[in-house]
């Protein structure tokens, strides 16, 4: 494992439910001292209420200054021109983030950090925070975001996995991709926080009284609603078995009408990380239902994992890294072949069949991911040194 190190981590905005960033920095922060700093955006606002209380969010959180929101782990929001791509706001940018970098680090002892970008937007400031390696780790294909400048981010990224003295991805498909213009490029999947989401087999774990209330069986989905997901999927499926409850657990940053109006379906909206184990142990079947495009045929979904280390039986797309799975994971695309696989699947809930979807999770803890990277860092400064 990593130890005594000074790491400048960049990332999405330290507030919003934990993600693989979030438990890797954890993790880390254990035996090293971590600045995070939060997303300086990847596309440019629009004039809509939700993007103006995003900005006014940033500037207060910014004035706010950084703040030790766990041992070790200091967490810092810049302020930035929200004009990613403009070739004149990213020099600026670059500029005065590095200044204010570099006044964080002296106010929190790192020393020589480890520069590591979950972002390509850090690209403007390699080379400018005395960085003792810089390390890009790609779990997104994020040129492929709705709304982003994607020529820009290509660009950007392309410079980063260059320059990057190692590159850590998270799918097979974005490793293929970037070895080529970095030998030094390493796969390493996604882990799960076993202990917390087994809690839903525990018997003294109590479902949440909106899901307790719903007809069985509950097909569930939880994680953010947005334009991966297959709404016209989700809404022919509730029709076509009125007989099953669809409960869609999370926040939605797409439109969602689509879903509203159907008797099964219910919108129980974001539930906090904590009380996810409850939900899923009043779930039967989780499902994945993406759709298939540029952006998750080269995605990993956490929820796989958190599903199964709950004991679910889950039904999903069949993406690249969910077929790693398919002893575990029953695979459908289309209609009529999701519900032929839920229907299997709610035969398939015995507590013996649960525990061993939560035993098999337990060499994928996020510590096991964590060691596992800390050994490729440590042989790349090895070999730099």
């Amino acid at each position: 494992m990593l130890e005594g190190r000074s790491i400048i981590c960049f990332a999405h905005d330290w507030n919003g439910d934990p993600t693989s960033k979030t438990h890797i920095m954890r993790i880390l922060a254990r035996r090293n001292r971590v600045l995070w700093v939060n997303s300086i955006g990847m596309r440019r606002p629009r004039a809509s209420r939700a993007d103006i209380g995003r900005m006014a969010d940033k500037l207060r959180r910014s004035l706010q200054g950084s703040f030790e929101a766990e041992p070790n782990l200091f967490v810092a929001s810049p302020l930035a021109i929200p004009l990613p791509g403009l070739p004149l706001a990213d020099r600026a940018n670059a500029a005065v983030l590095a200044a204010w970098i570099r006044r964080l680090c002296r106010r929190h002892d790192l020393r020589r950090p480890l520069l590591w970008s979950f972002l390509p937007t850090a690209s403007g400031l390699l080379g400018r925070l005395q960085e003792r390696l810089v390390v890009y780790h790609c779990v997104d294909e994020y040129s492929a975001f709705t709304d982003v400048p994607r020529e820009a981010l290509i660009r950007m990224e392309r410079e980063l996995v260059g320059r990057a003295d190692i590159v850590i991805v998270s799918s097979q498909r974005l490793l293929d991709e970037r070895r080529a213009l970095n030998p030094n490029s390493h796969f390493v999947s996604h882990g799960v926080d076993v202990r917390h989401f087994s809690a839903a087999l525990d018997p003294g774990t109590e479902v949440p009284e909106d899901l307790r209330s719903l007809k069985r069986p509950v097909i569930g989905f939880f994680g953010l609603v947005a334009d991966w997901i297959d709404l016209p999927l989700l809404r022919s499926l509730a029709l076509a078995r009125p007989d099953w409850s669809l409960a869609i657990i999370g926040k939605a940053n797409t439109d969602i009408d689509l879903l509203r109006g159907v008797a099964n379906i219910h919108l129980i909206g974001h539930r906090p990380y904590a009380a996810l184990p409850a939900y899923c142990k009043g779930i039967d079947v989780g499902v994945i239902p993406f759709v298939w495009n540029d952006l998750t045929i080269r995605a990993n979904p956490l929820k796989l994992r958190e599903y199964l280390a709950a004991g679910l039986p889950v039904v999903s797309t069949p993406l690249p890294e969910v077929r790693r799975y398919r002893r575990f994971v029953r695979l459908a695309y289309g209609l009529g072949p999701v519900i032929e696989q839920i229907e299997a699947a709610l035969l398939d809930r015995s507590e013996a069949e649960r525990r061993r979807r939560v035993d098999a999770m337990r060499v994928e803890s996020w510590e096991a991911r964590v060691e596992e990277i800390s050994g490729l860092v440590q042989a790349r400064m090895g070999a730099a040194a």
